[in-house]
């Protein structure tokens, strides 16, 4: 198992919803922390707020992006090259999956285990190959992943 494979699973064991395990490994790998952020994605969890809609997955690897390239600040704008690396995403995403809703790519129409855990297993290869395809666009476009600096 690799180092990142590891991480999804030790995540995911301490209740951690998709879109919240994405930007915690990008936030890991910058040595920083963040439970506000990570608290207020929390009602992306379980395809929007329980609903099986947009993947928290395809929604975490967007966040990511915009940490990197979005606007922060009333006196910034985002990248140039923000809009094309969602566009990137999004599209890899559909193609990768065949859809980008939830309900679509896993199967569940039940979260009834409020733990989120039942569905953790058939989410994992999807985290890993969305994370890593993130950090590839991000590398693609010139950014020093784990450096936002």
């Amino acid at each position: 198992m690799n180092d990142i494979a590891f991480k999804l699973l030790k995540l995911s064991s301490s209740g951690f919803c998709c879109t919240q395990i994405m930007l915690k490994l990008a936030l890991d790998e910058e040595g920083k922390e963040n439970e506000d952020l990570l608290k207020a994605v929390s009602g992306l969890c379980r395809g929007i707020g329980g609903r099986q809609k947009s993947c928290g997955v395809l929604t975490g690897g967007l966040g990511i992006l915009g940490l990197y390239a979005g606007k922060g600040k009333d006196t910034e704008y985002p990248k140039q090259n923000y809009s094309t690396m969602t566009e990137q995403y999004l599209e890899w995403f559909e193609s990768e999956f065949g859809s980008e809703e939830c309900r679509d790519i896993i199967g569940v129409y039940d979260f009834s285990d409020d733990t989120g855990n039942s569905y953790m297993i058939k989410c994992g290869d999807i985290l890993l190959k969305s994370y890593e395809k993130v950090v590839e666009i991000l590398r693609d476009n010139d950014y020093e992943y784990g450096s936002r600096e």
